[in-house]
């Protein structure tokens, strides 16, 4: 089977799960998979040896500034002529499957040319009744059509009455010591120079990524450049991790038991969506704002954790893909929620038991 994967690339964690979904898929040597990605500069991706010969196309991707979504500039610097001579000319009519992880030009050129398509990624699961802001439909309807496919496999920390799977997790890495006593800190989004004065203020350790790397910084404050397994290494080691609120980074940190002070990118619909589940599900702080006094009153409570396992989510869905899709997403689902441990609670308002401090 000849498979073309789109990838949305304008977040790392888009990537993230296509790695580990993509590491999967190299057990079905009869799959050949050609993969797509979009939505970042060429000159700005790193770590995608995995993906062989990949393509790229402009595809498109938000503008923000300050912790914000500017709404006028992301459409401003959309180049919708270039999308729509990228998905005309993608040579679909190749390819027995489409795959997109939220990717416009795959999505679009699948559907033009009417292939069997499949979106895979945590925006399908808000084609059902989730946890989102009803005060914002317009970025909402935006958020459906916006990677249309004919299948779909939403990814969710819960199911939430859905067929929606859990997390794609990659391998996590074992602590090289027991629990350092610094705090990883990810908010690509914030205005880097300000957070940095802020986080000067607290008398902790913090590792830093997502800033440029030549900014001054005070002795409690280490910056890093991109990297995906020192990332994951320091993730393992850190005592708590303080973040914007992205889908894939969260279902790490939950993975390894960590506190979570969460701040969602402000008017962005899918961090306030998910800002909103993880306050439902009791599994974050969330904070509209990440400075000195919201950090000192989080440590001064005392982080709460819980340690979500994951199952294999990855291989099951590789699985799923090398059958022909055919098995019915909503007994895929239940399949792989009933190996999550702690199993959340299936009241009004979902909780996971058994919460490690």
């Amino acid at each position: 089977m000849k498979i073309l994967y789109g990838v949305q690339a304008t977040g790392n964690g888009h990537i993230a799960r296509s790695r580990t979904l993509a590491k999967a898929l190299q057990q079905y040597p009869e799959l050949e998979i050609q993969w797509l990605f979009s939505g970042r500069p060429k000159e700005n991706l790193f770590g995608m040896e995995l993906f062989g010969d990949y393509w790229w196309r402009e595809g498109m991707t938000i503008v923000h500034s300050e912790g914000r979504l500017r709404s006028l500039a992301t459409v401003a610097q959309a180049k919708l002529r270039q999308l729509i001579q990228d998905v005309r000319k993608l040579p679909v009519s190749e390819y027995d499957l489409i795959i997109s992880d939220y990717e416009p030009v795959t999505a679009w050129a699948a559907k033009m040319r009417k292939k069997p398509s499949v979106g895979i990624g945590h925006q399908y699961a808000f084609l059902h009744s989730i946890p989102m802001p009803r005060y914002n439909w317009p970025f909402h309807t935006v958020l459906r059509i916006f990677a249309p496919t004919k299948k779909s496999l939403g990814l969710h920390w819960h199911h939430f009455g859905n067929p929606i799977l859990p997390p794609i997790v990659p391998p996590q890495p074992k602590p090289v010591s027991d629990t350092e006593d610094y705090i990883l800190v990810y908010l690509p989004f914030e205005h880097p120079i300000p957070m940095l004065e802020e986080l000067a203020k607290v008398e902790r350790q913090f590792i830093v990524y997502g800033v440029p790397e030549n900014l001054p910084t005070a002795n409690n404050i280490q910056i890093k450049s991109p990297s995906t397994l020192g990332f994951q290494q320091d993730l393992v080691n850190a005592r708590a991790v303080i973040c914007n609120s992205g889908f894939e980074l969260l279902a790490e940190t939950l993975a390894q038991g960590k506190p979570i002070l969460s701040r969602p990118l402000a008017y962005q619909f899918e961090q306030e969506a998910n800002a909103q589940a993880l306050e439902q599900l009791k599994l974050a702080k969330i904070v509209r704002s990440i400075d000195a006094n919201s950090i000192h009153t989080w440590l001064q409570e005392g982080p709460k954790s819980v340690r979500i396992q994951w199952p294999d989510v990855a291989q099951a869905i590789a699985a799923w893909i090398a059958q022909g899709c055919k098995q019915d997403p909503a007994d895929l689902a239940r399949s792989l929620w009933r190996q999550v441990t702690p199993r959340p609670t299936e009241g009004t308002v979902p909780t996971y038991q058994n919460a490690t401090d």
